[in-house]
């Protein structure tokens, strides 16, 4: 009878450790190295590029059920590269992303939808300058290997973050359109 309780605590352990273990194995790292975030918007009318060099994400993304997975991204506002050393520093000001009081921006999915094959339609809440707004935005997803590549854009108004403030609210000068891309490569 001994032997019969520990086979079934065993069977009990084996169950669960299959179990576990894809559970565990589903929170994917971030391979910072292939990974990018960054923005278009137009000066003047002419579209200009920067990157963020430093962010985070945390991804448990679940291909049989995307509703049940999750998502977050946090970018260091002070890691924004326009390319230029000056540049960069006038848009740490109060005026722009107010880096000093927000040192930064996030998103939080919070629903995630089938929306054919290698896409989903993503929802969740954007946060810049202390400014939180639901989003929504198309991603493409795809399997390479033991990575996963997520690839997608995400257009929102600057002076809905308030970005802009004071003489900068004036779209003349820098449009109020800004375009946030991201190619995002994690490895389970």
């Amino acid at each position: 009878m001994k032997l019969f309780k520990n086979s079934k605590q065993l069977l009990v352990s084996t169950i669960v450790l299959a179990i576990a273990i894809p559970a565990l194995a589903a929170i994917s790292k971030l391979d910072s190295s292939k990974s990018t975030v960054g923005i278009v918007f137009k000066q003047m009318n002419v579209p200009v590029d920067a990157k963020f060099k430093k962010f985070s994400a945390v991804i448990d993304y679940n291909a049989a059920k995307p509703e049940t997975s999750k998502a977050s991204v946090e970018i260091d506002l002070a890691s924004f590269d326009l390319g230029d050393a000056e540049y960069n520093k006038e848009v740490l000001k109060k005026e722009w992303f107010n880096a000093a009081q927000f040192p930064k921006a996030s998103f939080v999915a919070t629903s995630m939808k089938t929306s054919g094959a290698g896409k989903l339609d993503v929802s969740g809440t954007l946060t810049i300058k202390g400014k939180s707004a639901p989003v929504n935005f198309p991603m493409s997803v795809k399997q390479e290997g033991n990575t996963q590549v997520f690839d997608g854009s995400l257009p929102i108004k600057r002076l809905a973050f308030n970005i802009g403030e004071g003489e900068w609210k004036d779209t003349g000068m820098v449009a109020d359109e800004v375009t946030i891309k991201f190619h995002v490569v994690t490895t389970q």
